[in-house]
């Protein structure tokens, strides 16, 4: 029996892919914070529609820089909950991006923790849905043999 890779999407080669893939995944983080905006009461945004891609760049890299700090920190209460703690510093990164682009004059505003956490899980299931239609996150399906 042999043990099938990881899901592990393939590093671009170039710098045209690179920047392809940036731009991408930012499309699609903005697409998911819009579909959030659009399903989650209590998540309400008022400005014009670009503004919700400068909220996606902030999003983007308020992850990038605080989100491993943060599950390293709280590590045994993500692998005590099996996971589902990471969608509280997910919910709680997506206020603190509320607090940040509100200082920066985009007026995100959301309501408090459960419509943050609804937000957060809303951005995480379009953005992996949107990941896996665009090609960005590998969708591969392994059957076995049954002997």
């Amino acid at each position: 029996m042999t043990i099938p890779p990881p899901n592990i999407a393939p590093r671009p080669d170039n710098r045209f892919d690179q920047a392809r893939a940036i731009t991408l995944r930012w499309l699609i983080s903005t697409l998911a914070i819009f579909a959030a905006i659009y399903l989650v009461p209590g998540i309400y945004f008022t400005g014009p529609g670009w503004q919700i891609g400068i909220i996606a760049l902030l999003f983007g890299l308020i992850n990038a820089l605080l989100r491993p700090i943060l599950t390293l920190l709280t590590c045994p209460l993500v692998v005590l909950t099996l996971g589902l703690f990471g969608l509280v510093i997910n919910a709680l990164l997506l206020l603190l991006t509320a607090q940040i682009a509100a200082a920066a004059g985009v007026q995100l505003t959301i309501d408090g923790f459960w419509p943050a956490f609804f937000g957060g899980l809303v951005i995480s299931l379009v953005s992996l849905l949107l990941g896996v239609l665009a090609g960005e996150v590998p969708l591969r399906v392994y059957v076995r043999d049954q002997e």
